[in-house]
C-alpha cells in the first residue's frame, strides 16, 4: 500500500518509452511531453509499450529516486487514451496507483460516493456597524 500525502500528485505519461531511459531523459519527459515541473514532488509513471515494465520518476529534497518494477507474467492496465487529459499524461491517486501496481483492472472497478469538504472561500468582512462590543460590567 502506498501512503502518500495528499499534496502529491501521481501523473501517468500517455506514451509508452524506451526503458534505457533513465533520470535526465525521464526528467526531460515530465518537463517537454507532461508539461509538468519535474522537481515538484510529484510521482511521474511511465511504461514500456508491451506495458509490462513501470518506472516511476520522483524527486525528493535530496535528489532523483525510480521505482521500477518487471512483471514475469501479465502487463499493466493502464488508463484509455480516451481518458488522458492535456499533455499527454493523466492524473491517478494513490489508491489507483496501488491497485495498478498490483494488477487490479480500474476501467471496472466503480468508485463509492465520499463525502469532500467544500472549497475553501475566503471570509466575509464584516461590515462596519457590525462591531464586536464587550458589555458593561456591573460593580456591586
Amino acid at each position: 500500500m502506498l501512503s502518500l500525502p495528499a499534496s502529491v500528485r501521481i501523473y501517468i505519461a500517455k506514451a509508452p518509452i524506451d526503458m534505457r531511459k533513465s533520470f535526465d531523459a525521464l526528467e526531460n519527459l515530465v518537463r517537454v511531453g507532461m508539461k509538468e515541473d519535474p522537481m515538484s514532488g510529484h510521482l511521474f509513471v511511465f511504461t514500456n509499450k508491451r506495458r509490462d515494465k513501470i518506472k516511476i520518476l520522483a524527486w525528493d529534497r535530496h535528489g532523483w529516486s525510480i521505482l521500477y518494477k518487471r512483471l514475469e507474467v501479465g502487463t499493466y492496465k493502464v488508463p484509455q487514451v480516451s481518458q488522458i487529459g492535456e499533455g499527454g499524461r493523466v492524473q491517478v491517486d494513490a489508491a489507483d496507483l496501488a491497485l495498478m501496481l498490483e494488477g487490479i483492472d480500474l476501467a471496472g472497478a466503480k468508485q463509492r460516493k465520499r463525502w469532500m469538504p467544500p472549497p475553501k472561500r475566503e471570509p466575509a468582512a464584516l461590515p462596519e456597524a457590525a462591531t464586536l462590543v464587550e458589555p458593561p460590567v456591573r460593580l456591586h
